[in-house]
């Protein structure tokens, strides 16, 4: 599937939402991609990891014993991923801010771990979620996800995204006046959880 095939799934989910959104990083944009919507219609969301286990089989090397996604928008795109390699899956959620393994999930020592979100923006709950990984003994080995909005971010471990979209974001002071004019909307999971935890 091309490129422009798999932005025309997006869009046809109506995953693809245009407005002035502050995301969870505390960055603004014109555009947020909402993969959940993706996974409303499970054939289209079997079809698309698909494409992402094809990727991800073809750029990793290493042996992995689990997959591991952050709360909330990775656990869907996480679990569909480790039914199609056959891994162990898991995730972890914020615990007073943090992310913490609960639920009787447990990493053991030395794992190797692939790492699955649904959107990478920042990297910063990722890098969140290697620091849960690690403080149970676990090692991340890859990080993979359906969306990496910007080709620049880097992480100490491959990145593998379906799609990279370059999308544009910016810092509170750097909005423009185009984006100003509209409403706000914080639409991200840890703006939700810090209001209703």
């Amino acid at each position: 599937m091309t490129l422009n095939l798999i932005i025309k799934e997006l869009e046809e989910s109506h995953a693809v939402l245009h407005g002035h959104f502050v995301l969870s990083s505390g960055l603004h944009s014109g555009t947020y991609i909402q993969c959940a919507k993706i996974f409303e219609y499970p054939e289209r969301a079997v079809r698309l990891c698909t494409m992402l286990v094809d990727k991800i089989k073809s750029a990793l090397h290493d042996k992995v014993d689990l997959i591991l996604s952050p709360a909330i928008g990775g656990i869907i795109v996480g679990y569909e991923i480790g039914r199609q390699l056959n891994l162990r899956t898991m995730f972890c959620e914020r615990v007073s801010g943090n992310f913490k393994l609960r639920r009787g999930f447990e990493i053991e020592q030395g794992n190797k771990i692939l790492l699955v979100e649904d959107v990478i923006t920042t990297g910063k709950s990722s890098l969140e979620a290697v620091k849960c990984a690690e403080a149970q003994g676990g090692h991340i080995v890859a990080e993979a996800a359906l969306i990496q909005r910007k080709s620049k971010i880097k992480m100490p471990f491959p990145i593998i995204p379906l799609i990279e979209l370059n999308i544009n974001d910016y810092n509170e002071t750097d909005v423009p006046d185009t984006l100003k004019k509209l409403p706000i909307s914080k639409p991200g999971s840890r703006e939700y959880l810090r209001g209703n935890t």
